[in-house]
C-alpha cells in the first residue's frame, strides 16, 4: 500500500504537494510485468554469457560451438515439435503477416526488444544471414513489447532486412513458444514447420549458420 505522506529525508528533495481536491491525477504509464520478467531474464542471460566467456573456465577452444552460450535447459525440449505458425501479426508497417504463409522456407523466429543490449548486438548477425541465404531462409524478428512508432526508426538504423512483427500484448505467441525467460530468444523452424532448436540468449552468427545450414 503506498504512503500518503512520504517524509522528507536529509539531502532529498521535499515532496510534492497533494493535488487540489477536484484535480484530475496525471495518469501514469502503463507497465507491463511481463516486460518487466522478461528484462531481468535478459539480463540473467547476459550474465550468463559472461560466465561461459574465455578464461572463467577451461574449455577447448578448438571443438565446435566453443564460446557458445548454452542457453536454457528447456530448450532441447522444444526440438522436434511442430511449431505453432497459425498466428497473424502486423508488421511494423501496420501489414498482417501470417507465419504459416512462411512454411516450406526455413524460419528463424527472434523474440526481441529494442531495449534489450544482447538483442542490439545481435541484429547486424540477423541482417547478414537474412541476406546470405535470402532463398531460403526468412529471419521474423518478433519485438515483445515495442510499438510500431519505435520500431520504424530502429529498424532503419539497424538496416534490418527482414520482417519486425509487433508482438506487443500478443502473450499467445509468446506462450506458443515459450517459456521464455528473458531475450532474446531464437527458434529455429524446419521447412517441414517442426521446430529444429530453441536458443535462449545471445547467439553468435556462426552458431545460428551452423544450425541453419543442417535444415537447408
Amino acid at each position: 500500500m503506498q504512503d500518503d505522506i512520504n517524509p522528507v529525508e536529509p539531502g532529498q528533495a521535499p515532496a510534492q504537494p497533494e493535488p487540489a481536491p477536484g484535480a484530475i491525477p496525471e495518469p501514469e504509464a502503463p507497465r507491463s510485468r511481463k516486460a518487466v520478467w522478461l528484462a531481468m531474464g535478459a539480463v540473467a542471460l547476459a550474465l550468463g554469457l559472461i560466465w561461459v566467456a574465455p578464461g572463467i573456465e577451461p574449455h577447448d577452444e578448438t571443438a565446435p560451438g566453443a564460446g557458445d552460450f548454452p542457453g536454457e535447459p528447456e530448450d532441447d525440449q522444444a526440438a522436434g515439435k511442430p511449431a505453432q505458425l497459425d498466428f497473424t501479426l502486423k508488421d511494423m508497417h501496420g501489414v498482417d503477416v501470417h507465419l504459416a504463409s512462411f512454411k516450406g522456407k526455413v524460419i528463424l523466429l527472434n523474440f526481441w526488444a529494442t531495449w534489450c543490449g544482447p538483442c542490439r548486438a545481435e541484429i547486424p548477425s540477423l541482417v547478414e544471414l537474412q541476406e546470405q541465404y535470402k532463398d531460403d531462409l526468412v529471419v521474423l524478428g518478433l519485438s515483445v513489447d515495442d510499438t510500431a512508432e519505435k520500431l520504424l526508426p530502429y529498424a532503419a538504423e539497424f538496416k534490418m532486412n527482414y520482417p519486425v512483427l509487433v508482438g506487443n500484448g500478443r502473450e499467445d505467441v509468446q506462450e506458443a513458444f515459450g517459456p521464455l525467460f528473458g531475450i532474446p530468444v531464437s527458434v529455429i523452424i524446419g521447412r517441414d514447420g517442426v521446430i529444429a532448436k530453441k536458443h535462449s540468449g545471445i547467439a553468435t552468427k556462426e552458431q545460428i549458420e551452423r544450425e541453419i545450414k543442417t535444415l537447408l
